[in-house]
């Protein structure tokens, strides 16, 4: 976008008591009547969300729709299955099939919303996995789960469109690309072509060289500005804007003070009319903030990081410890209603 775009960020607020000018934060729990106007070329300032021009305020309040069945009006999460050897806080655990489909029914015995199952680590250094090999580690996951009778939506976290029509086949009904529909040109096209939604995530470079000195201009507008060029690319190979998800990316291509940056302002990211996505469980931050050096244990922190984003209206958790956040929504969401 050019150096004097604005961009308006709502001040997102929940609880009891709701002033009569105040409105619904895309069509979801949180309310604002004041936006934060960002941008390039200057400081930022607060004003009036009845000031804003009219297509940015529709932005912002619209409804969003289903997707994959699943309404944005209440918070959704999405369980982590690594159906891998080498993801970087569960690895291993999950790579044989059958021990996916067990861990994948405990999920939804637990209440999960819907499930993610990838079959290439995305860890920092991680290795591009070939399409066979991919292929063979989720599609009988996603078929074992289907055949043991989970219902809930699944999601394949896959760069690739071969592995996607694979998980697609066995019976995943959303695409989950980490690299923003950037490495795949085939990948789009294809989720156009079965109507399947789809989450586009923003990383700065791929896997194995993410996180060798990420570097940004401003990494809250950059992030916005390409997920909006991708929603916009997206749409124009026939996915609406309304089957779209989108994810900032945080830990991919990012420092600490890049993911802190995104989390403090993360409800900007509403102006795209998309339901957002975020995936922090575990990452290295939460260990270095927290003081707890292995992945498995950082629970806690992940869920304050999860009610945090909860709080400005941030639709879907990407989690690896399902039962612990729904637990902690579930008391999230009483406590700050009332009742």
């Amino acid at each position: 976008m050019s150096a004097d775009a604005l961009y308006y960020r709502p001040l997102a607020q929940s609880g009891p008591a709701r002033p009569q000018a105040a409105m619904a934060l895309a069509g979801g729990w949180c309310w604002f009547t004041q936006v934060e106007v960002l941008s390039r070329a200057g400081s930022a300032k607060i004003v009036q969300a009845s000031d804003l021009p009219a297509d940015a305020l529709q932005r912002l309040i619209s409804r969003r729709a289903p997707i994959a069945g699943l309404s944005m009006d209440h918070p959704r999460v999405m369980g982590i299955l690594n159906a891998t050897p080498d993801s970087f806080s569960d690895g291993g655990v999950n790579a044989a099939a059958t021990d996916a489909v067990t861990s994948g029914r405990a999920m939804q015995i637990a209440g999960v919303d819907l499930l993610d199952v990838g079959g290439e680590s995305t860890r920092p250094g991680a290795a591009t996995v070939e399409i066979d090999a991919e292929v063979s580690r989720v599609a009988p996951v996603i078929a074992g789960l289907r055949q043991a009778g989970v219902t809930c939506p699944i999601s394949i976290d896959t760069r690739k469109a071969e592995v996607a029509r694979a998980a697609h086949d066995a019976g995943a009904n959303l695409v989950n690309d980490v690299s923003g529909f950037t490495y795949d040109p085939a990948l789009a096209p294809f989720a156009a072509e079965r109507n399947l939604p789809v989450c586009v995530m923003h990383a700065l470079g791929d896997p194995a060289t993410m996180q060798k000195d990420p570097q940004y201009e401003n990494v809250l507008l950059d992030v916005y500005d390409f997920l909006e060029g991708q929603i916009q690319m997206l749409e124009a190979a026939g996915i609406p804007r309304s089957h779209i998800i989108a994810d900032p990316g945080i830990g991919f291509g990012k420092t600490q003070t890049h993911n802190l940056a995104l989390l403090a302002r993360i409800s900007l990211f509403h102006g795209l009319g998309v339901p957002i996505l975020l995936g922090a469980s575990r990452k290295r931050f939460i260990g270095t903030i927290g003081n707890e050096p292995e992945a498995a244990a950082r629970a806690p922190g992940s869920i304050g990081v999860a009610l945090a984003a909860l709080g400005h209206g941030i639709q879907m958790l990407r989690v690896h410890d399902v039962s612990q956040t729904i637990q902690a929504i579930a008391l999230w969401r009483a406590a700050t209603a009332g009742t």
